[in-house]
């Protein structure tokens, strides 16, 4: 019995910090809710939706983006401070931020593996001069008149009048009939 309460005694302050910190995540869940309801309400009286498909056409519902954005925003404030009334914040801050590193490091990788291999096919098809705005090209089942070489992409007019927009790195590793010069 006294080793149970020594441990009890030893335990207590941890307790503590625990139920501290579920009253603070519930108080966020609460908070969250509340102000995101809030902010929606106040959006839709302002019209921001009308406002903003006046502006640019778009239909987007801004209103509730925002408000779901700062309700999560107000559920993660509260996360992070329950977790510094108990004492782990820093060691979970820090997996975060490693976390939110790696995925901006991958989505870097991921948005540029396409850009890389077209701008190197760009200044290749430039320097060779393999084909030139006025040329007249049939690419697979494509056929049309070269508008503008750009770094990144070709574009072509069809015979239609269409505008096809090639990456020259397809154009580099397809066969390419030049059908009429300039």
């Amino acid at each position: 019995m006294i080793i149970f309460d020594r441990v009890f005694e030893l335990l207590k302050p941890f307790y503590t910090k625990i139920v501290v910190a579920i009253i603070i995540l519930f108080l966020g869940l609460i908070a969250g809710k509340l102000i995101g309801r809030l902010i929606k309400k106040v959006l839709l009286e302002v019209e921001l939706n009308n406002i903003v498909k006046n502006a640019t056409g778009f239909n987007l519902r801004l209103d509730s983006l925002i408000s779901i954005f700062v309700k999560y925003f107000i559920y993660f404030i509260f996360f992070i401070w329950a977790l510094e009334r108990a004492g782990l914040g820093s060691i979970v801050l820090n997996i975060l931020a490693g976390g939110v590193i790696i995925i901006i490091i991958i989505s870097l990788i991921l948005s540029i593996k396409d850009f890389i291999p077209n701008i190197i096919s760009g200044l290749f098809i430039n320097l060779k001069g393999m084909i030139q705005e006025g040329d007249w090209i049939k690419l697979d089942n494509v056929e049309g008149k070269i508008i503008k070489v750009d770094l990144v992409e070709t574009s072509i007019e069809t015979k239609k009048k269409d505008m096809i927009y090639i990456p020259n790195s397809v154009l580099l590793k397809n066969k390419i009939i030049k059908v009429k010069k300039k």
